[in-house]
C-alpha cells in the first residue's frame, strides 16, 4: 500500500542522551519538536546562534543532525565519541552560548578589519581601525529586512566583495613597497610570476613553492571566512531586528556627525566610506588603463626622428665606440641617503679621480625614471625610446612598434655594429629586434661557471670582462655600439660579489668562495637598516667594476653613458623618495663632453643635488640632438 505524505508518525520520547544540546537556554530537555524547532520558526538558529525562542548554538538543526549522525555512524567508534560529545554538550549548555558569542565577536572583528584595512603599509595604525565604515551602516540597515534566502545571498556576496578588496589592498601594499605604485588589476597579474621567480632565486625553489601555496591557501581561507562571517552577522541582525535598528540608527547619526564636523583621530577621519571609494577607484583605474592603451598607441606612432635619413643621425659620434650601461637600482638614494651615501660618495669621488688619471672625464645629471623599485625593463625602454613607458601594456606597445630607439638609431646609420650584454636574460628575448641589436649575449652565452649571487646570474666584473673578450677587444671593421645591463646591485643585495684581479676571472669559478662567505638573502631582507647598507655596497661594487673596466680597456674613442634604471624599493629608499636616478657621460675626447656643455651637468661622476633633472623619456631626443641628429618628424 503506498505511503501518503500526511501519514502521522507515532509520537516517541527521546532518551536523555538525545536531549537538545547547547543553546537550550538552560531548560530541561524536551522530547520531540521542542524549543529548538520553535526557535527556527521564529527566525532563529539558521547559523547555530540564539534566536527569539531562546534557542542557542545547536537550536535549529540539532535534532536532525543527531538523527543523521546517529543513523550513519551510530555503531562506529566515531559515533560513540559523538554521543559522548553530545552528552557533555547537554550537560554544559552555557558552553554553546559562550561559543556563539565568541563567533559573533570574531565575525564582527574580521568584517570590520576588512572594511577598514588601508591600502598602504604607511597607513597601518590603530587609528585606521577606530573608524565608522559607511558600508557597515548601510548593510546593517538593509540586509535584516530581506527574506532569509536573499539575505544569505546578499551577505555572501558582500563577503566575497570584502575578500576581493582585501586581497587588492594587500597587493597595493606590496606594490607600494616595491614599485612605488598601486596594483593594476588589468596589467599586473603577469608580474606575480616575475615575483615568484625572484623569490625562487633569492630563497630557493622549495621555500618559494611553500610560500606560494601558503598565499593561495590564505586567500581562499580569507574569502571563505569573510563569507561565513557576513552570513552569521546578517542572521544575528535579522533575529534581533529591533536592537539592530536602534544600533544602526545610532551608528548612522554618529557617522553623519563625524563626517559633517570632520572629526579625526590622529589625523584619520572617523567617518569613512573606504570600500566604496576603493571600488570606485579600481573601476576608474581599469577604465583609464583601457583608454590609455589607445591614446599611447597614437603617441608612439609619432616620432620626431622617425623619418631622419641615416646620414643625418649621430654624425658627431662617428668612429666612436659608444656604450650604454644600466646599473640596476642605482637611484638618487644611493648618493643622498644618510646611510648609503657616505660609502657611495667616497666611491664616486675615488672613481672620478682614477678615471681622470687615465684621461677620462665625466658630466653627470639626473633623470626621473618611469618606474620605481623594480620592472627595470620599463626604465630601459623609457630612456632608449623617448616614450614614457610606465606600465606593461605600454611596454608591449613599444616593443611591437617601430618607434626609433636610441640604440636602433646607431644601427640605422649602418656605421656601427650593435651588441647587447644581458646577464639577466634567461629566456627568449624578442625585444632585441626593437632595440636594433645585431647580437645579444644572454646569461647562458657568457661562459660563466661560477655561482649565482641570489637573483644576479653572475658578477658585473665577469660580465664586463666577457664583453671585452668576446666583443670589445676584437678587431672590427666598424665601431661598436653596446647596451650592457649590470645586475649585481639587484635586490636582495645578498650575497654581494667582491672585486678580484681581472686576470684571475677565468670562467668565474673564483667567485665560489666569495658567494659562500656572503650574507644570506633572508638575513638581509628581514633587516631594513642592513638592507640599506648592503644596497650601498652593491652600488659601490657595480660602479667600481664599470670604471675599472673603462680604465683598463677604454680608448680615445670610447664613450660611456651609464645610468640607473630606477630607485631601490621603498624599504631602502624611503616611503616618500622620488624617482630620480643618476646619469653620467664619460669620455676621453674633450669634444664629446663639449657637445653637452649646455646641459649644465655636474663635473665628475656624482651629480650635484641641484643638477638639472629631466624626465627619462626626454633623454633620447636630447642625446640625438646633441650629437648631430637632425629631426625629421613622422606624424602619428
Amino acid at each position: 500500500m503506498p505511503h501518503h505524505t500526511n501519514t502521522r508518525r507515532p509520537k516517541t520520547t527521546a532518551p536523555p542522551e538525545a536531549d537538545p544540546g547547547p543553546g537550550t537556554a538552560g531548560t530541561a530537555p524536551a522530547p520531540g519538536p521542542g524549543p529548538g524547532r520553535k526557535g527556527v520558526a521564529e527566525g532563529g538558529g539558521e547559523d547555530g546562534t540564539e534566536g527569539r525562542g531562546g534557542v542557542g548554538v545547536a537550536g535549529r538543526g540539532a535534532s536532525w543532525v543527531r538523527r543523521v549522525v546517529g543513523l550513519s555512524v551510530g555503531g562506529t567508534r566515531a559515533g560513540r565519541r559523538l554521543r559522548g560529545l553530545r552528552e557533555w554538550w547537554a550537560a554544559h549548555p552555557g558552553a554553546g552560548r559562550g561559543l556563539s558569542v565568541v563567533l559573533h565577536v570574531l565575525s564582527a572583528v574580521l568584517v570590520l578589519a576588512a572594511l577598514l584595512l588601508p591600502d598602504t603599509v604607511v597607513g597601518l595604525g590603530p587609528a585606521q581601525f577606530a573608524r565608522i565604515p559607511a558600508e557597515a551602516v548601510v548593510c546593517a540597515a538593509l540586509v535584516p529586512a530581506l527574506p532569509r534566502g536573499p539575505r544569505i545571498a546578499v551577505a555572501g556576496l558582500a563577503g566575497l566583495v570584502l575578500g576581493a578588496t582585501t586581497v587588492l589592498n594587500l597587493l597595493d601594499m606590496g606594490f607600494g613597497q616595491y614599485l612605488g605604485r598601486r596594483f593594476n588589476p588589468v596589467l599586473d597579474w603577469s608580474l606575480l610570476a616575475d615575483a615568484e621567480s625572484y623569490l625562487e632565486d633569492s630563497l630557493g625553489r622549495t621555500a618559494t613553492r611553500v610560500a606560494a601555496a601558503g598565499v593561495a591557501a590564505g586567500v581562499l581561507l580569507l574569502s571563505v571566512l569573510l563569507v561565513l562571517a557576513a552570513v552569521r552577522l546578517a542572521g544575528l541582525l535579522a533575529r534581533h531586528r529591533r536592537r539592530a535598528t536602534r544600533g544602526t540608527l545610532i551608528a548612522a547619526v554618529a557617522w553623519i556627525t563625524c563626517a559633517a564636523f570632520g572629526l579625526r583621530i590622529s589625523g584619520v577621519p572617523v567617518a569613512t566610506d573606504r570600500i566604496t571609494t576603493a571600488v570606485g577607484s579600481q573601476v576608474r583605474q581599469v577604465a583609464d588603463t583601457l583608454r590609455d592603451e589607445a591614446e599611447f598607441r597614437r603617441t608612439a606612432a609619432a616620432d620626431a626622428f622617425g623619418n631622419t635619413p641615416p646620414d643625418q643621425l649621430l654624425t658627431a659620434l662617428r668612429g666612436k665606440d659608444v656604450i650604454f650601461t644600466f646599473v640596476e637600482s642605482y637611484g638618487r638614494s644611493a648618493v643622498e641617503d644618510p646611510i648609503t651615501a657616505p660609502g657611495v660618495d667616497r666611491t664616486l669621488a675615488a672613481d672620478t679621480t682614477a678615471l681622470a688619471a687615465a684621461g677620462f672625464h665625466a658630466r653627470s645629471g639626473w633623470l626621473t625614471s618611469a618606474t620605481y623599485g623594480g620592472s627595470s625593463w620599463l626604465g630601459h625602454s623609457t630612456a632608449l625610446s623617448g616614450l614614457w613607458v610606465d606600465n606593461q601594456q605600454r611596454y608591449r606597445t613599444v616593443m611591437a612598434g617601430d618607434h626609433l630607439s636610441l640604440t636602433k638609431a646607431f644601427r640605422k646609420t649602418g656605421a656601427w655594429d650593435t651588441v647587447g650584454i644581458m646577464p639577466g636574460v634567461q629566456k627568449g628575448w624578442p625585444e632585441e629586434r626593437y632595440y636594433g641589436l645585431d647580437k645579444v649575449y644572454n646569461a647562458f652565452q657568457l661562459g660563466y661557471r661560477g655561482p649565482k649571487f641570489s637573483w644576479s646570474t653572475m658578477p658585473d666584473q665577469y660580465a664586463l670582462e666577457q664583453f671585452q673578450q668576446r666583443v670589445h677587444g676584437k678587431h672590427r671593421a666598424k665601431p661598436l655600439m653596446s647596451e650592457i645591463i649590470l645586475t649585481s646591485s639587484h635586490q636582495p643585495w645578498a650575497p654581494i660579489p667582491q672585486l678580484v684581479d681581472w686576470d684571475r676571472l677565468g670562467d668565474g669559478s673564483v667567485f665560489a668562495g666569495i658567494e659562500a662567505a656572503g650574507s644570506r638573502p633572508a638575513d638581509v631582507m628581514s633587516d631594513t637598516t642592513r638592507s640599506r647598507e648592503e644596497y650601498g655596497r652593491s652600488i659601490q661594487y657595480s660602479v667600481t667594476a664599470l670604471t675599472q673596466w673603462l680604465e683598463r680597456y677604454g680608448t680615445d674613442d670610447t664613450v660611456l653613458v651609464f645610468l640607473g634604471d630606477h630607485q631601490p624599493i621603498a624599504r631602502v629608499s624611503g616611503d616618500h623618495a622620488g624617482r630620480d636616478v643618476p646619469v653620467s657621460v664619460v669620455a676621453r675626447d674633450p669634444k664629446v663632453l663639449a657637445r653637452i656643455a649646455g646641459w649644465d651637468w655636474t663635473a665628475g661622476l656624482r651629480p650635484a643635488h641641484d643638477a638639472p633633472v629631466w624626465r627619462m623619456s626626454a633623454f633620447r631626443d636630447r642625446f640625438l640632438t646633441a650629437y648631430g641628429s637632425t629631426p625629421h618628424p613622422r606624424r602619428g
